[in-house]
């Protein structure tokens, strides 16, 4: 089955650079010379501070193991992890509207320094604290760069459409070439070069620094709002009642939580699901395809949106519907297959089945992330765009708390039949988010908001 894979990687890289050579003028946006150098600016960023995030993720579980602690302890690292990026990372990165959202960038650069410096202790309290460090730096990097993206654009008198093609230009560098890069480079490090599976977070720490330096030197600062009597808890209160008195703010954070939290759900059930019997898989090649994926779906986005017939509303709904069909081949392979035990310790059929239709999610999951970023660029309040943000996130951690703490506790099946659901019903909200799109946008929150402010609580 070894030939398999190279099949589908072959074909998914054809896929991808069709696609980039065959953009014509429909497909491309006429733009300005500041704009590109803006553009650039930030794509060199953000790929310089997913390198540091992905170079990690490999090796983390294996770090944790070759320091001598088992699936138990790791499982609670991974939800000190996420409960760090609920709890602390929310009020960390709600302050980058009032703040700066560049001071907050900076705080994840340095934030996450911490965390990779922490590896080189095998002592578990070290550990943990790395750990909740880790979530509160993943706060940020999910708020604060794009926060920062979207005010500064307008800042600076951009065209909205324009927006779109540095969203789909970040998500096709930063999650799809930076990831292979950095699996493969995390690879020379640890097998080519045998400097063992701390040299990945020295490296990470590496691209960090250069990205922290960049942003001090070329960046310029930008608030949500920056009113010196806000309180923090009057910030949670005010996006608490844009969510709550905005219908299509509260449905872009369903849509969010059920993608994301069925997405991050996925990366812990792949390995089992294409290897039930302990069957010998690349997974660094595997992630790789996946990545690769991830990128056809960004090329695929960029299309989309820079043509005008086309909404983002609208195409969406049949993205979480594909996604949704394609978590559902573990299940549908399960009964149908006629036999999941493999012979010669390769991937079975079955698996075959299933690694095609994780290809399609990831897809999806390239197309997701340009989409999401600009129906929030177009639905979520500016003066509280981090704070909502990270509201967002909230319920994603607690879910992904929950699925870890209960991994055993189900069938792989129900998990990713679970997953299904919530993608299906994400489907059902973004119809609903289409029919209401045109509304003009509800203005009783900031009202509501600057009541708040009059209340006699500081934090």
């Amino acid at each position: 089955m070894e030939l398999f894979f190279y099949i589908v990687f072959g074909a998914l890289a054809a896929v991808v650079a069709v696609l980039e050579l065959s953009k014509n003028n429909k497909d491309r946006i006429n733009t300005s010379s500041a704009f590109n150098t803006f553009k650039n600016n930030y794509l060199l960023i953000y790929s310089l501070m997913m390198a540091g995030d992905w170079l990690q993720g490999p090796y983390v579980y294996y770090l944790y193991t070759t320091y001598g602690y088992g699936k138990g302890d790791i499982g609670q690292l991974f939800i000190a992890g996420f409960g760090s990026s609920m709890l602390f990372g929310t009020i960390v990165g709600s302050l980058a509207d009032k703040q700066g959202r560049k001071r907050a960038c900076v705080t994840y650069c340095i934030t996450y320094i911490a965390s990779c410096i922490t590896k080189h202790s095998p002592q578990y309290r070290v550990l943990m604290l790395g750990r909740i460090l880790g979530g509160i730096a993943t706060s940020l990097l999910f708020s604060a760069f794009e926060s920062w993206l979207v005010a500064e654009h307008f800042k600076r008198g951009f065209d909205q459409q324009w927006l779109s093609l540095t969203f789909s230009k970040a998500i096709f560098l930063g999650n799809g070439l930076v990831a292979i890069f950095s699996g493969l480079f995390g690879n020379v490090l640890v097998d080519t070069l045998a400097l063992g599976p701390v040299a990945p977070f020295d490296a990470a720490a590496g691209f960090l620094t250069i990205g922290m330096i960049v942003i001090l030197s070329t960046w310029t600062e930008n608030f949500g709002d920056a009113s010196e009597n806000k309180s923090l808890v009057a910030q949670f209160r005010g996006a608490a009642v844009a969510i709550a008195s905005d219908e299509k703010i509260a449905l872009l954070g369903a849509i969010q939580s059920l993608f994301e939290g069925s997405m991050y759900t996925f990366v812990f059930l792949w390995t089992p699901a294409l290897s039930p019997n302990d069957e010998e898989i690349p997974h660094g090649f595997i992630f790789a395809t996946f990545m690769l994926s991830s990128m056809l779906g960004s090329s695929l986005a960029s299309k989309l949106m820079a043509r005008s017939s086309f909404r983002v509303e609208s195409y969406m709904q049949i993205v979480f519907a594909v996604s949704s069909a394609s978590l559902m081949l573990p299940i549908v392979t399960t009964f149908f297959a006629v036999s999941t035990k493999p012979t010669g310790g390769g991937l079975s059929f079955a698996g075959c089945i299933q690694l095609l239709g994780f290809c399609a999610f990831e897809g999806c999951v390239g197309i997701f992330w340009p989409s999401i970023m600009k129906m929030r660029s177009q639905y979520i309040p500016e003066e509280a765009r981090s704070t909502i943000m990270n509201f967002f996130r909230i319920p994603l951690n607690i879910f992904v708390c929950v699925v870890l703490y209960n991994v055993d506790a189900f069938p792989i099946t129900v998990m990713f039949g679970m997953c299904s659901i919530f993608l299906f019903m994400a489907s059902i909200l973004q119809r609903r988010l289409l029919v209401i799109a045109d509304k003009p946008k509800s203005e009783d929150w900031q009202l509501k908001e600057r009541d708040t402010e009059s209340e006699p609580l500081n934090l």
